[in-house]
């Protein structure tokens, strides 16, 4: 397993200590009172955290090698632009249950903390399943490969009737039928219930849990360094809160960025497929692909698909078309 000869067990605290000051600040300081997180707000904060994971990247360059920095930037890249699936996915939550925008930022805040543990233990496991089955990576890929061409064929739903942890929620207690603020718990009959907002938190946990597995191993494409992985997919996560209010409100005009998202996927995963992951058993099919190129490959992918998107917005305004996303908004 390749890792950072110089990251230390410090190294490790200290950056955890540092996401537990951020969260803390945002949630006590920046959104201490619940209020809409407006579009310039959120690009704000979208352009803080993406220059916080480069300034992270020149620290992994100093106590790494260049290469190191190239593996953080690709696996934050990937990890960034599969979030924005998870995004949309949100966005059909939020509109399923009719939340609140300005609740919206507090469910995405516990929802993240939790998505940050559970990323933390898969990325454990993940780890130490490589370091003794080699072999695992295989059928990584493979499972990749096959979520990215499930993703370009298969449209996204949301049915919280079929999640079985909802299920299991409501069965064991009681769930208010309104909202109570920025409240996950309330008195409902005289009795202690959950509220639709703790609903919409347990669906949006699950959702990134099934996410995860998608997104953890394909990093392991770039990376088996667990500093890299785990600080890729911490920053992922930490700037997926104001990517939300940045792309929520234009779910239609990335049409195709679900295409992109998916051509990344199966990339990685053939990536994954014929990397010379185990040199004693050489194989006729293994290709050793460049960091940069692979960089270059999955930023190239996002871009022509966003820029495919917006074109086509673009038309359909000229020609006074409308595309079936935007029925219904008359």
């Amino acid at each position: 397993m390749f890792a950072l000869v110089t990251v230390t067990p410090l190294h490790w605290i200290g950056f955890i200590a540092c996401v537990v000051v951020f969260l803390a600040l945002d949630l006590g300081l920046f959104h201490r009172k619940a209020h809409t997180v407006g579009f310039k707000e959120a690009l704000i904060w979208t352009a803080i955290w993406f220059a916080l994971a480069m300034v992270f990247a020149l620290g992994i360059r100093h106590v790494g090698t260049p290469r190191d920095s190239l593996e953080f930037i690709t696996g934050y890249l990937i990890e960034l632009s599969l979030s924005m699936d998870n995004v949309f996915v949100i966005a059909l939550i939020f509109t399923y249950f009719r939340v609140p925008s300005e609740h919206q930022h507090r469910v995405l805040f516990w929802g993240i903390l939790g998505a940050l543990v559970m990323r933390g233990l898969l990325i454990g496991i993940g780890v130490a399943l490589i370091d003794h089955l080699q072999w695992i990576l295989y059928l990584f890929g493979a499972f990749i490969v096959y979520t990215g061409v499930k993703m370009f064929f298969v449209d996204t739903e949301v049915d919280p009737e079929k999640n079985k942890i909802i299920r299991l929620a409501r069965k064991f207690f009681p769930v208010a039928p309104q909202f109570d603020g920025q409240k996950f718990f309330t008195q409902w009959n005289a009795r202690r219930a959950l509220t639709p907002l703790a609903l919409v938190l347990l669906m949006v946990e699950t959702t990134d849990l099934l996410f995860a597995f998608d997104s953890i191993p394909a990093i392991f494409a770039v990376t088996r360094d667990p500093f890299i992985v785990f600080t890729s997919n911490v920053f992922a996560i930490l700037g997926l809160r104001s990517l939300y209010f940045v792309l929520a409100g234009a779910v239609e005009y990335f049409r195709y960025l679900k295409y992109g998202l998916a051509l990344v996927l199966v990339f990685i995963g053939v990536k994954m497929l014929i990397d010379p992951h185990d040199s004693e058993h050489p194989r006729w099919f293994q290709a050793d692909i460049p960091i940069l190129l692979s960089l270059t490959i999955v930023a190239g992918i996002i871009l022509v698909s966003i820029l495919l998107s917006l074109i086509a917005t673009w038309r359909e305004r000229k020609t006074g078309k409308m595309h079936p996303a935007d029925k219904g908004k008359e």
